[in-house]
């Protein structure tokens, strides 16, 4: 697979929200030679401005940070307590190794009270996150020297290949920094019709905080939302509640918790898929939200906004799976995207049915 291992040099750096600094020096890394311009703003957020033929603005958001969570106390034997940062599936978290920043980088295991000594009662309840502790094997002075309040905590755990699919921690959503800065690099030498602000954002998982921030200083006229979202195509689920598949294409959004795409964008991405031949599907997701929502809202006319979403098994758990065809169809669709932009009549009068240019040829991507 073509650029695995870029995909896991990003899912493997830590970066949790506000705590994003390696994470960021990596796609600063990799931006070289990418962009006519990239900036970092006050709150962190990594702004690459490739510049096109038109002053419309064109921003596409994918935040660079993960779950995970913050020292809050060190208690008389040495063991850590914490808090989350970000939602956290706490049932997937008995006995995982984590990693705490501190002075140094120190490994720890998630501890709680042992299934033998559980009350009956206890044992058919999903363990609270409050409950839980670190264990880093080392004496409370030693603890001390290494960690203290405030220091950040990642899980610990390697992307690696399974049958057609990747899997390990953070594909939510390094997985979408990975398609950005692929996206950017499909488009050297291409002369795109609008100026692209492609931004990586921070703490989206606390709030949507960096792209509220980033949106408000480009405010752009179009939005791009890249995010991944629930596949829930596993035994015991229904086709209602599916959300998207695993291998079922690169997701365009409807709506989510937080926003409703517009639709316009909608049917410029469904005609897109059709003229570039991308296998895609429709998201229609009941609850959460993305950046796509502050990318629609916080400029100062608001944007045509939508999203293209890459399908996640196990989100916000302690590993996640995505499927490389999904990834890759995420990576045309986008490009196509910002290519064809100029060729749609965004008129709210026009006939809003297709997409893309019949005409132009398409872009073939074989990475993964």
């Amino acid at each position: 697979m073509q650029n695995f291992q870029l995909l896991k040099r990003i899912c493997e750096e830590p970066g949790v929200s506000g705590f994003e600094r390696r994470i960021r020096n990596l796609v600063l890394e990799q931006l070289k030679g990418l962009a006519d311009e990239v900036t970092i703003d006050n709150m962190g957020n990594v702004i690459a401005l490739k510049r096109g033929k038109e002053r419309k603005r064109v921003m596409v958001a994918a935040h660079m940070d993960e779950i995970g969570f913050i020292v809050n106390h060190i208690d008389s034997k040495g063991f850590v307590r914490f808090l989350p940062l970000g939602g956290f599936d706490p049932k997937t978290l008995t006995a995982q190794r984590v990693i705490i920043h501190g002075r140094q980088d120190v490994l720890g295991v998630m501890g709680s009270k042992p299934i033998h000594i559980m009350k009956t009662e206890e044992r058919t309840k999903v363990v609270p996150i409050s409950d839980y502790f670190i264990d880093t094997g080392l004496p409370k002075e030693e603890v001390e020297k290494l960690i203290g309040v405030g220091d950040p905590i990642t899980r610990e755990r390697s992307l690696v290949k399974i049958g057609d699919c990747v899997t390990g921690k953070s594909l939510d959503n390094r997985v979408s920094v990975f398609i950005l800065l692929e996206t950017l690099r499909a488009l050297q030498g291409v002369a795109i019709p609008y100026d692209l602000y492609a931004t990586f954002t921070v703490q989206e998982e606390v709030g949507l905080r960096g792209a509220m921030g980033s949106v408000g200083e480009i405010s752009p006229d179009f939005g791009f939302g890249l995010d991944v979202t629930i596949a829930y195509d596993v035994p015991g689920s229904t086709g209602r509640e599916q959300v998207t598949c695993l291998g079922g294409g690169a997701a365009i959004k409807i709506l989510d918790g937080s926003v409703i795409s517009d639709y316009r964008m909608v049917n410029y991405l469904k005609g897109l898929s059709k003229t570039e031949d991308i296998q895609t599907q429709l998201e229609l997701l009941p609850a959460g939200g993305t950046d796509t929502a502050a990318l629609q809202r916080y400029g100062k006319k608001g944007s045509i906004a939508g999203a293209i979403s890459i399908p996640l098994r196990n989100m916000h758990q302690v590993t996640e799976m995505a499927n490389t065809a999904d990834i890759v169809g995420c990576i045309h669709l986008l490009t196509a995207a910002i290519r064809e932009l100029d060729s749609y009549n965004w008129d709210f009068s026009a006939d809003h049915t297709g997409g893309g240019h019949p005409d132009r040829p398409t872009t073939h991507f074989d990475w993964m």
